[in-house]
């Protein structure tokens, strides 16, 4: 790659960019690192176009922005791992490589993929920044779409900003798997998968603006009957995801997208799942552990 300074163009004035004149297979300097977390506090959502990586330099780069997650197929009963621990194998591929069938478990569980959700919600620490790097993409469909929660929030009306400020969701895998009819979760998963308790609002400490925290991972709002909660949660994704806030990303090979968890949601677009091989690793990095200060895991789930 060239060796100019490295050039950030905004898709939005303030939500999603993309950047060139970098080379992420090689260790990033002091200048250029910070280069990338100016462009990551403004924007929330990075595109990195024409990268060529290793599983390694993938992980390397990864590094520079916190502690790796372990990809949750770990906890799941059976579930052979593809690739390393500390990537989230975003595929439609089995253990060995080929098209999954239509009534695989993985199948079933990672089209929660496609619901709008936020990695690691559901995890403590939760999740930070995530980098899904493309190794081969579907040729119709399968986009990545993003909200800006950030922007959602500015839009609210007071009177609602001033309702919502101060609840508190519960967040499981559990919960957004079973919006899609998936419930096949053994015990020993659903206690690996207790819900963790966070704000409807938060702040991000770098720019210091507000937003919303909101995924299909939230089951409950404490204090709020179920079905009153459910209203409002559809209320305000609703609202968050509508045209004016959204970056969609069409994939090209060796694209890498980054993106900031604690202030957007995401969610995969609908491809021919069972035709088209869509191989994309993703690596997490945690948030620090006291991001939502004294709140802690629920003992169990509701009834």
């Amino acid at each position: 790659m060239s060796s100019r300074p490295i050039n950030v163009v905004p898709f939005h004035d303030d939500f999603a960019a993309e950047v060139g004149d970098i080379d992420l297979r090689e260790p990033l300097s002091e200048d250029s690192l910070q280069i990338v977390r100016d462009a990551f506090a403004r924007y929330a959502v990075l595109v990195f176009p024409a990268q060529e990586l290793t599983v390694e330099q993938h992980l390397a780069f990864a590094r520079n922005f916190g502690p790796l997650e372990t990809t949750v197929a770990r906890q799941m009963s059976g579930r052979k791992l593809r690739t390393r621990e500390e990537i989230a194998d975003i595929a439609n591929l089995d253990a060995e490589g080929q098209i999954w069938k239509g009534e695989s478990r993985t199948r079933l569980f990672q089209m929660g993929n496609r619901l709008w959700h936020t990695d690691s919600s559901f995890k403590h620490p939760s999740g930070y920044a995530s980098m899904l790097y493309g190794r081969s993409v579907a040729p119709i469909g399968g986009h990545t779409q993003f909200a800006d929660l950030r922007a959602a929030w500015d839009a609210l009306p007071p009177a609602v900003k001033q309702r919502i400020d101060g609840l508190i969701g519960e967040h499981s895998l559990v919960y957004s798997r079973r919006r899609l009819g998936f419930t096949q979760f053994t015990d020993d998963e659903k206690i690996a998968f207790a819900p963790f308790a966070r704000p409807l609002v938060r702040t991000i400490p770098e720019s210091g603006r507000r937003n919303l925290y909101l995924a299909s991972h939230i089951g409950r709002i404490q204090g709020m009957p179920d079905e009153q909660a459910e209203q409002l949660l559809r209320e305000l994704i609703d609202h968050a995801t509508q045209r004016q806030f959204l970056y969609t990303h069409r994939w090209r090979v060796g694209d890498l997208l980054m993106w900031d968890n604690r202030c957007t949601m995401h969610r995969g677009t609908e491809f021919d799942d069972l035709r088209w091989r869509r191989d994309l690793h993703r690596a997490t990095t945690s948030d620090r552990p006291d991001a939502f200060g004294p709140l802690q895991v629920q003992a169990q789930f509701a009834a």
